[in-house]
């Protein structure tokens, strides 16, 4: 039996073997293309699903043209845009041919009156009424539409298999973007407010085509939905936006993933703002936080101390250690129930893994007050940016990180792995010495160099001599005023008081 993929194959063998051939057709088909193109994008023009960002201008010449049945959903999404596996797909479903670049190159579908293949160019852009399936005699089967433009009737040749086979597989029929999002996406979304969770966006360049270039945003922006239409067959509803400035852009996504031959795994984290929800979020908790606060969304920060956390790892939610100067982005601040406190959920910059982090912004709403955890005081426990230690070789990144001194590193770093000493001394050759206690009977010694850098670090018992002149106790202004950004600044911003250090 001669399937749909044999077809295909054989087209290219004959490609390679007959060059002059292969000529002659390219400049016939180019020719069908060019001729399909002029009468498709004729008919777009008053068609309703296609839907351009403002701004793009016309010009060019109008001649150059999971399975259904689980337990009752509860997110939006869910909600609203079930999936339709083929099996599940009623008569009268409305479809839209969206032929990508390379669907030119083979045709999807026949002409059901003369069983010859139609090209999709010529298809592009008209909607497919499904029709239910058919079973021939010689074991094929047939999914068959009408057209609602040109009243014509047209058939998918399933390539392989019986149709409970096929259509379980979610391969679904090429090209074909699924209209019910589309409907419902503009009878729930039309002139919604949306914050944008991605930067990542497009705007049009061809009125007649689908160019497009990529424009970068910022995030949690607050947007309204202008227009909704037909994006493509894996990512079918297109979402215009506009922005307070009256910058439109959008973004194609899937909903329901009906009929887009993709599977939940296949959005990565690249591709997760091509779901809805990798692209767009509704106003709710992070609205509702003070401006000040609102400031540090997107804002990259790294813990200035160890500390606990919880995070989302193969589908379960648990606590974790997180060493000091691990760096992070924050994406979004959400107000715990009657509390004070706020729930970052934060990106960490080298694995992309998700954490969650409960913290006030003012050190008197710690809970627990003065006997409270420290590192629940955003200001004592984040600083912004990745740090200074980030400039340093991978081998302090790591020792700091473990809690480690290591040889050649400078104070500053030495403060970040093991925090400020209990007390600094001085040796006959005007080096330095941090004491640290390391426990009841240990004392670490580091010594620094004349220029700062650590030469040695050794432990000893407390009752050894550290063999060293005795000079004068010295601390810093810092060690005398304990630790940066532990007092609320009167009348500075959060974000204020950790870039100033107050």
């Amino acid at each position: 039996m001669v399937t749909f993929w044999h077809k295909y194959q054989i087209f290219f063998l004959s490609l390679h073997s007959d060059i002059k051939i292969y000529d002659s057709h390219m400049k016939r088909w180019t020719l069908l293309v060019a001729v399909s193109f002029v009468m498709s994008t004729a008919m777009a023009q008053n068609n309703p699903y296609i839907v351009k960002t403002k701004g793009v201008q016309r010009e060019a010449s109008a001649n150059s043209q999971k399975d259904s049945e689980e337990a009752e959903p509860t997110d939006f999404m869910g909600k609203n845009f079930r999936y339709y596996s083929m099996c599940d797909w009623k008569e009268g479903m409305r479809f839209m041919v969206v032929p990508e670049k390379y669907d030119l190159l083979v045709n999807t579908f026949h002409d059901a009156a003369t069983n010859k293949e139609v090209g999709n160019g010529q298809l592009r852009h008209l909607i497919m009424v499904y029709k239910g399936h058919t079973m021939l005699s010689n074991g094929r089967v047939h999914i068959n539409f009408t057209c609602e433009d040109n009243g014509r009737d047209y058939y998918f040749e399933q390539p392989y298999g019986t149709f409970e086979d096929y259509c379980y597989s979610k391969a679904g029929v090429p090209t074909l973007a699924y209209l019910g999002d589309v409907d419902k996406a503009r009878e729930l979304l039309m002139n919604q407010p949306l914050l944008t969770r991605t930067q990542h966006f497009r705007v049009d360049t061809e009125y007649y085509g689908d160019g497009y270039r990529d424009v970068v945003v910022e995030k949690n922006m607050l947007v309204t939905v202008k227009a909704i239409g037909v994006g493509t067959r894996s990512f079918p509803v297109k979402i215009i936006v506009e922005d307070e400035n009256g910058n439109q852009f959008y973004q194609n996504v899937a909903m329901s993933k009906t009929n887009s031959g993709i599977r939940e795994e296949g959005f990565s984290y690249d591709a997760e703002m091509y779901s809805f929800a990798g692209s767009f979020e509704f106003l709710g908790a992070n609205m509702t936080v003070s401006s000040n606060i609102r400031e540090y969304l997107n804002k990259t920060v790294h813990t200035k101390y160890v500390t606990s956390m919880s995070s989302k790892g193969s589908g379960k939610v648990r606590d974790v250690k997180v060493p000091r100067f691990t760096g992070f982005i924050i994406d979004e601040i959400t107000p715990v129930r009657n509390s004070k406190y706020y729930t970052l959920t934060m990106r960490e910059t080298d694995s992309r893994r998700v954490y969650y982090k409960d913290v006030v912004f003012n050190e008197d709403d710690i809970a627990g007050g003065a006997s409270g955890a420290r590192d629940d005081f955003f200001g004592y426990l984040f600083g912004l940016g990745e740090g200074e230690a980030r400039n340093t070789s991978k081998e302090t990144r790591a020792a700091i990180r473990e809690g480690r001194v290591i040889s050649g590193m400078t104070k500053e770093e030495v403060e970040l792995a093991m925090g400020e000493p209990f007390k600094v001394m001085h040796d006959k050759e005007g080096g330095e010495i941090w004491l640290y206690a390391r426990s009841n009977d240990v004392i670490l010694d580091v010594w620094f160099d004349e220029k700062g850098y650590v030469t040695q670090a050794k432990a000893r018992k407390a009752s050894d001599d550290v063999s060293t002149t005795k000079g004068k106790r010295k601390r810093s202004a810092k060690s005398r005023g304990g630790h940066a950004g532990v007092t609320q600044k009167s009348g500075a911003s959060p974000l204020e008081q950790v870039a100033s250090g107050k």
